[in-house]
């Protein structure tokens, strides 16, 4: 039988790790220059190809934050955040590559600005 402190630790653990690894990205990422936010809304064929999902995946693999969605009217809106040479390679990703199956015609950024901190802390698909 596992003593009750063991099982405690057990438990706490994968928590505290994860606690651990979002203060290392954070710290990471303001270590890295200036953090920017930048929203973004990509036109073409970006709805039933699995856009948001290699969104996701590839803002992780490049160690962004923020958000992505489908519209109404066809297109996927969202926000990147991170350090400046980040946001730009996830910006160029949004511009020129996409999911395999998307179109790219355009993808139009706003509200680009410096931040003094990350306002999330992961990457996420929004409903």
């Amino acid at each position: 039988m596992c003593p009750l402190p063991l099982a405690a630790a057990a438990v706490a653990a994968p928590r505290t790790l994860l606690r651990l690894l979002n203060r290392g990205l954070a710290a990471a990422m303001s270590t890295a220059g200036p953090l920017k936010s930048v929203d973004y809304e990509v036109f073409g064929r970006v709805q039933g190809v699995c856009f948001r999902m290699y969104t996701e995946d590839e803002a992780r693999k490049i160690g962004v934050v923020g958000w992505v969605k489908n519209t109404s009217k066809g297109t996927v809106t969202g926000q990147v955040q991170g350090p400046e040479d980040k946001v730009n390679s996830m910006k160029s990703w949004l511009s020129k590559i996409g999911s395999p199956s998307s179109r790219i015609d355009r993808t139009n950024f706003s509200n680009e600005k410096t931040i003094s901190k990350l306002e999330y802390s992961n990457f996420s698909i929004r409903y």
